[in-house]
C-alpha cells in the first residue's frame, strides 16, 4: 500500500497517504505539507523528480532518507509527545527532512484567547537537535533547513543540527519528550532511554536478536515515576545505526 504513495507533487504525495490511512492527523499531514521532501534530496533532476516517490532515496555518506511513509509512521507514533514547548532528539538526523518536519509540530502557536479569563496566551517554542556522526550530513542538513526557510530558527535555537555519536544521545538538551531514530539499532540503547522525559516517548527501529537481518520498530514509553514499557509494533527494514567509520571511512 505505502508504495502507491507516490506522488508527483509534495502535495498529492501527503494527500495519497492520508487516503492510504498511514496519516490520520491533521497536524501530522500539516506539518508535512510544509516541508517539500524536494528540498532535502541530493543529486541532478532525476533525484528531484523522484523525490514525491514513496521510497528511501541515498543522501550519500552511506545514508538514506527514509521512505515518507516511514516518516508519517514516526510522526504518527510520537504526535502524543509532540506539542508546542516539545523536546525532540532526532537521532541520524541525514539530510534534514525529520527535524524540520518535528519543527511544525513542537513550534509556538499563534497566540490565543484563554477560555476562562480572556487573557492572551502564547505558547512556549519546542525545539528539535538533529545530531549524526558525519560532519558532511551535519552540514548538508544546516544548507537544507536554511533553503527551506528555516535559517532563523536555527540561530535562535529552536532547530540545531550537531556532529555527535547518536547512540550515546545529546546530553546537553535532554531530557527529550520525543526521541526519533532513524536507523536500526543494533540493541535498545540504554542512553537513549535514560534521555527521556518523564513521560516521554521513542521511536526505534532494533535488530531482531534472531539475526537475518531482521528489524522492528520498538515504541519506548517513560511514564511520570520512570517506568519504562517497550512495545513492538511492526517489522522494518533501515540501514544499520553505526559508527562513522564503518558507515563511511576515510581513506
Amino acid at each position: 500500500m505505502a508504495w502507491r504513495c507516490s506522488g508527483k507533487t509534495n502535495a498529492e504525495l501527503i494527500a495519497n497517504m492520508q487516503a492510504a490511512g498511514l496519516i490520520t492527523s491533521s497536524r501530522v499531514a500539516q506539518a508535512m505539507s510544509l516541508v517539500d521532501r524536494a528540498n532535502y534530496v541530493v543529486g541532478g533532476q532525476s533525484a528531484l523528480s523522484a523525490a514525491y516517490t514513496d521510497a528511501p532515496q541515498s543522501i550519500g555518506f552511506g545514508a538514506t532518507i527514509s521512505a515518507p511513509h516511514m516518516h508519517a509512521h514516526a510522526c504518527e507514533a510520537l504526535l502524543p509527545f509532540l506539542k508546542p514547548g516539545s523536546r525532540v532528539l532526532d537521532v541520524g538526523s541525514g539530510s534534514g527532512y525529520t527535524m524540520a518536519i518535528f519543527h511544525h509540530l513542537v513550534k509556538a502557536q499563534d497566540p490565543v484567547q484563554g477560555q476562562e479569563t480572556g487573557e492572551t496566551k502564547q505558547e512556549k517554542n519546542g525545539f528539535v537537535v538533529g545530531i549524526d556522526h558525519i560532519e558532511g550530513l551535519v552540514d548538508m542538513a544546516k544548507r537544507n533547513l536554511q533553503k527551506d526557510q528555516l535559517g532563523p530558527h536555527q540561530h535562535r535555537g529552536g532547530i540545531q543540527a550537531v556532529l555527535g555519536d547518536g547512540r550515546k544521545g545529546f546530553v546537553a538538551r535532554a531530557p527529550y519528550d520525543a526521541i526519533h531514530v532513524g536507523a536500526a539499532a543494533p540493541f535498545m540503547p540504554q542512553d537513549l532511554i535514560d534521555q527521556l522525559a518523564k513521560p516521554g516517548r521513542m521511536f526505534i527501529p532494533v535488530e531482531d536478536n534472531g539475526g537475518y537481518g531482521n528489524q522492528d520498530i520498538w515504541q519506548v514509553d517513560k511514564d511520570k515515576q520512570g517506568n519504562v514499557a517497550q512495545k513492538k509494533l511492526f517489522a522494518v527494514r533501515y540501514v544499520p545505526l553505526t559508527n562513522a567509520e564503518s558507515q563511511w571511512p576515510v581513506k
